[in-house]
């Protein structure tokens, strides 16, 4: 019996011996692991997987190398107050956005951009004493002027002189970049947006009789020069043509005269309070044909001021505000965004002389002058601005680019045509 007892318990050792060995084995796929197996999980993954992260890489890698050291230093001068002030503060914000995002990309050499800036008031002498300060005290490597061609051209012979390159944004006088060689546009020239005035009236619109209404200063004089050349080179008939002064606000007996004139198109230059008074008196006078403006009327002012007798209104300017391109839409959006305002081509043009500089001084490798202002002058396709693209600069400091004209169409300036042939929009 006891034999037989100790047999049983052998027994039972050895099959629980052999249970033990064979138990994972008996299991080879447990809960555990089915769902390794599913295809269930994938759907957590994907966000891993997905391109969104890759995409966004490009613009949020940089600042895993964000920018140290010294900051470069470039001036920058416009009018926030007076009468220019919505201008000046527009060209100021813009500029400021661009410096952040240039030092959310690394910065310029892998150093910080910092914008030194003053107000102008849109004043010459203003403009002058800005600009030996920003030289002699701020030790600025370059500048940007967002003010005016009047106080533009007297700040560009004190940075030529001093061998800073400078760049205006806006101001669109001749003589700014007759200066010297240190002084670049970003905005297109006045008598080359003049002469695109005078082709949209006549080869887009297909009008001949046209009544001129300038305002009597340097950037009114030179925009209506340009329309003039071009409108006798294609046949235009100038029926009328008048000047009046800045801040006028009383265009009726103007108004009457161009009624009187059989005029079928009115090209009037001006800034976005005069182009209001005009356009408002114009429709209220019973004056309907179309009024053609230019960069002075790109503001939301002036639709704000000039309210439904806005709408119809075209200009010639920089900016396309129907583009797709990443730059344009960037810039839009994120100035929208951070100012609680629509962007105008005042904005845009400050804007893009900041990423003209960033790049010029990457591009050179140095904050020397001659170097930023060699590698502007070989500027090619250049994609990364607002208003762009700028196809190349010519040997007398222009840019040469498409030019937009733009149409109010409920409340808002719209695409109506782009100029692209270069025998056209170059300088």
């Amino acid at each position: 019996m006891k034999h037989r007892f100790s047999y049983l318990i052998i027994a039972l050792v050895i099959l629980s011996l052999i249970m033990a060995g064979c138990a994972p084995q008996a299991t080879p796929t447990p809960a555990p692991q089915q769902p390794a197996q599913t295809e269930a999980p994938q759907p957590t993954q994907a966000p891993v997987e997905t391109e969104a992260p890759a995409e966004e890489a490009p613009a949020t890698e940089a600042p895993a190398a964000e920018p140290s050291g010294e900051p470069i230093k470039i001036g920058f001068f416009s009018p926030t107050t007076g009468f220019a002030a919505a201008d000046g503060t527009s060209a100021l914000q813009s500029a400021q956005l661009a410096v952040k995002i240039v030092n959310e990309r690394g910065g310029v050499l892998g150093r910080p951009l910092e914008l030194v800036y003053y107000d102008d008031s849109a004043k010459p002498d203003q403009a002058s004493a800005i600009a030996r300060k920003l030289i002699e005290q701020d030790k600025v490597v370059a500048a940007i002027s967002g003010s005016y061609s009047g106080a533009t051209r007297a700040a560009a012979p004190i940075f030529q002189e001093a061998g800073i390159p400078m760049l205006s944004a806006y101001a669109i006088h001749p003589e700014i970049t007759k200066t010297g060689d240190m002084i670049y546009r970003i905005g297109t020239l006045a008598t080359t947006q003049g002469r695109v005035g005078a082709e949209l009236v006549g080869n887009v619109m297909n009008l001949k009789k046209v009544a001129i209404l300038t305002i009597d200063n340097d950037f009114g004089i030179s925009l209506t020069e340009g329309f003039k050349l071009h409108a006798a080179e294609i046949g235009l008939e100038i029926v009328l043509e008048e000047k009046y002064p800045l801040g006028e606000t009383e265009f009726r007996p103007i108004i009457g005269k161009i009624k009187a004139s059989g005029a079928e198109v009115v090209y009037a230059t001006g800034y976005y309070n005069e182009a209001a008074n005009l356009v408002s008196q114009a429709r209220d006078e019973g004056l309907e044909i179309p009024i053609i403006g230019q960069e002075g009327y790109d503001s939301p002012k002036f639709i704000e001021l000039a309210g439904e007798a806005a709408e119809g209104v075209i200009i010639t300017t920089d900016l396309n505000r129907d583009s797709e391109r990443p730059m344009t839409r960037l810039f839009l959006e994120q100035y929208e965004t951070t100012y609680g305002e629509k962007a105008d081509m005042v904005g845009a043009s400050a804007f893009d002389a900041v990423m003209v500089l960033a790049y010029a001084i990457n591009t050179a490798g140095s904050t020397d002058p001659q170097a930023i202002v060699k590698a502007i002058a070989e500027l090619k396709n250049f994609e990364d601005v607002a208003s762009g693209p700028f196809w190349y600069y010519t040997p007398e400091r222009e840019v040469v680019r498409p030019i937009s004209s733009q149409i109010v169409r409920d409340g808002a300036f719209h695409l109506y045509h782009e100029f692209t042939d270069e025998a056209l929009v170059k300088p």
